[in-house]
């Protein structure tokens, strides 16, 4: 398993790829600009110089693209430490769309045929029907991971989409078998990205599941925040981060709140991380020093 703690800086990628939940323009707008490689890379450039060490990126189409940038340049890029996040529910999204549901799993489980995980296995002579749950989702998460091969991984994320569905099941296996699975396959920490922290904080010490790093949406005004605000800080308050270290993501509530008010209020919690995207240079240094200006 990965030592150490996690990186209080970590740089996300929304920004690159036309997600903006406020406003559609600044959306299209980006994704315009970062269409090119070139200009992605320039970014992460200009968030490494400013002393950026960690990296949060989806595993969506432009991943294996931008982690092969990485990969080519171990001397340049080999310090950075990395935080999968899995899978890309927009990616998952648009094939339903497009295929349907079941058209969506053949894509998923056959899509490289003979190379994709299941077509290994039964070139193996192991049948598809003998799989159950926990297989299956092993399966899926290494496909997904395939795009961060020879990286340095710190924490492998698991989307809200996922966790906060299994959430509402109510059941532990899938968490243990998720965590269980990224420690012993990638010598990373686990990781669950939700929008109710204090109910998955709940659950995971009812279940007995430790160490694992919890991203959620942390923020004054309580965007993506629920219950809310109130809850939040409560469960910060007396989370001392040694067994369930916390990744704050929208901090800025998509614009809503200013830098220096927003990092005011993430420096006076008990946040072991904070994840942002910025696409200027200006604003990239600016964050991180308001970041650093907070206790680690």
């Amino acid at each position: 398993m990965s030592k150490g703690p996690i990186d209080r800086i970590v740089f996300g990628d929304n920004q690159f790829f036309g997600i903006n939940h406020m406003s559609q323009d600044k959306a299209q707008e980006r994704a315009e600009r970062f269409a090119k490689l070139d200009n992605i890379m320039a970014v992460y450039d200009h968030a490494i110089e400013a002393g950026v060490e960690g990296i949060m990126l989806n595993s969506n189409d432009r991943a294996k693209g931008i982690c092969d940038r990485f990969r080519a340049d171990k001397a340049k890029y080999g310090h950075l430490k990395w935080y999968p996040s899995i899978p890309y529910p927009h990616k998952y999204a648009a094939m339903v769309n497009d295929k349907g549901m079941v058209g969506a799993a053949q894509e998923m489980l056959f899509a490289k045929g003979a190379k994709s995980a299941l077509g290994k296995m039964v070139s193996g002579g192991m049948a598809v029907a003998t799989l159950d749950a926990v297989k299956l989702m092993k399966m899926l998460v290494d496909q997904e991971m395939e795009i961060y091969h020879d990286l340095d991984l710190k924490v492998v994320f698991l989307q809200n989409i996922i966790v906060d569905l299994m959430l509402g099941y109510d059941v532990a296996e899938p968490f243990v078998a998720y965590c269980q699975h990224i420690r012993k396959k990638y010598g990373a920490y686990p990781g669950l990205i939700t929008q109710n922290l204090p109910f998955l904080r709940r659950k995971l010490i009812e279940w007995g599941i430790e160490d694992v790093v919890i991203c959620a949406s942390i923020n004054k005004i309580g965007y993506l925040m629920s219950p809310g605000v109130a809850e939040y800080e409560a469960v910060l308050a007396e989370n001392d981060g040694s067994k369930y270290p916390v990744m704050a993501m929208s901090t800025l509530a998509s614009g809503a709140v200013p830098p220096v008010e927003a990092y005011d209020y993430i420096n006076k919690l008990n946040v072991q991380s904070v994840v942002f995207g910025a696409s200027s240079p200006g604003n990239i240094q600016q964050t991180v020093s308001l970041i650093e200006g907070a206790p680690a």
